[in-house]
């Protein structure tokens, strides 16, 4: 089930120039709760529509149900012609270096004198501070901040397999412009927002931090984690596929002993208690992968399932295209990608009285596709507007 009505942003526009995830993924939040959103892009399009391999993804996926327009910032008609379309804007989202902005006479300090309701989220590698001018990249601040190191066992740091904090770092950014929007209807006046990656992702590891913090014990890296509970792995089955199983309570150790008949295990002396389980794994994972071992991967589902014992099968993305609660209505949403190729995304992770939020469009729009609308509403002149989008130089070569 979809939800076509849930838009609370219609009427906002948003003016967004950014490249590859993190920017993308604010302004693509936004255009899902209804706001107007205006990508602006070089005469050449953005870099990361050209990706190829692990990059294939990234633009179709984080630029559905945008407007496009080209705008040659190196030219003075179309820093005039982005003035122009600013005047016009609630929010402006960016991820240029500060220097480069500034020099384009679009710092934020500028732009909050010029407008001052604008509401600008800057999505950066790091906040204010020492590392301000760094470059970062997701795997950049997952080496920095221990996330590689507690993904990857020891001495073998690994990036986690999504770009989650670029992502979440949109998810912060969206909702930050969202607190400034409430608080600018009583106070008639924008805000300068600042998103860091860098402290994105030391929010991921904060509970490591925190723990270090408490007790002075440093945690291992996941792989070699110390278990807070007694069963907590995967698994093979009889045929020869992987599952995850996971007793995390007292009431799930017993279901599952008697599940898969090891109720044996219930009567020992050494198992009474919640830590003398843990203390035991080195004994009792054997005895549970061998009795999980004489059983196929479809008669656990409907064991686990049943009796509310936490599982999963081992899957890759690809699989997701099969599974039956990402197939249910609204769970996927199909789009087209600039070439008119149709693909399948999920969409927000939410439901609003019981549909998901679905909005005008997701498909995303070519290079330039809404240049001449934007601009030509703005007062501009076609002469003006070929100068302003680049259009006038790729014609005269």
């Amino acid at each position: 089930m979809v939800s076509d009505d849930f838009r609370p942003l219609r009427g906002i526009r948003v003016v967004e120039m950014t490249h590859m995830i993190m920017g993308p993924s604010c302004g693509q939040i936004l255009a899902y709760l209804g706001a107007d959103v205006i990508k602006v892009e070089p005469p050449a399009g953005d870099k990361t529509r050209h990706l190829t391999g692990m990059g294939r993804g990234f633009f179709p996926s984080f630029n559905r149900g945008k407007r496009s327009i080209t705008l040659d910032l190196k030219s003075e008609a179309g820093t005039s012609a982005l003035d122009q379309l600013l005047a016009t804007a609630d929010i402006f989202v960016e991820n240029f270096r500060d220097q480069s902005l500034a020099k384009m006479g679009f710092a934020p300090s500028a732009l909050r004198g010029k407008y001052p309701n604008l509401i600008i989220a800057s999505c950066k590698g790091f906040l204010h501070g020492p590392y301000q001018d760094r470059t970062a990249m997701d795997e950049v601040v997952q080496m920095m901040t221990g996330m590689a190191y507690m993904t990857g066992p020891t001495g073998r740091p690994l990036r986690i397999g999504s770009s989650a904090n670029d992502i979440m770092g949109g998810v912060f950014g969206a909702l930050a412009v969202l607190g400034a929007l409430l608080e600018r209807q009583e106070s008639g006046e924008g805000r300068t927002i600042r998103i860091g990656l860098f402290e994105n992702c030391l929010m991921l590891v904060m509970q490591h931090m925190v723990q270090f913090d408490l007790d002075g014990h440093e945690p291992a890296p996941m792989p070699e984690r110390e278990f807070s509970w007694p069963v907590y792995d995967i698994f093979d089955t009889r045929d020869n596929r992987q599952i995850f199983v996971g007793a995390v309570t007292e009431g799930h150790w017993q279901i599952l002993c008697k599940a898969i008949s090891l109720e044996h295990l219930l009567e020992d002396n050494r198992l009474q208690t919640k830590m003398g389980q843990i203390e035991a794994r080195n004994w009792t994972l054997p005895l549970f992968a061998e009795a999980i071992g004489k059983r196929d991967f479809p008669e656990l589902i409907e064991i686990f399932e049943a009796s509310g014992i936490p599982f999963s099968p081992i899957n890759r993305p690809a699989d997701m295209y099969q599974d039956p609660h990402v197939l249910r209505p609204g769970g996927l949403q199909l789009s087209h990608d600039a070439g008119g190729q149709v693909f399948r995304a999920p969409g927000l992770p939410i439901e609003v009285d019981g549909g998901i939020p679905h909005p005008v469009s997701l498909n995303v729009a070519d290079v330039g596709d809404d240049t001449d609308t934007v601009l030509s509403e703005l007062g501009l002149s076609p002469s003006e507007i070929s100068a302003a989008s680049g259009a006038a130089d790729r014609n005269s070569t």
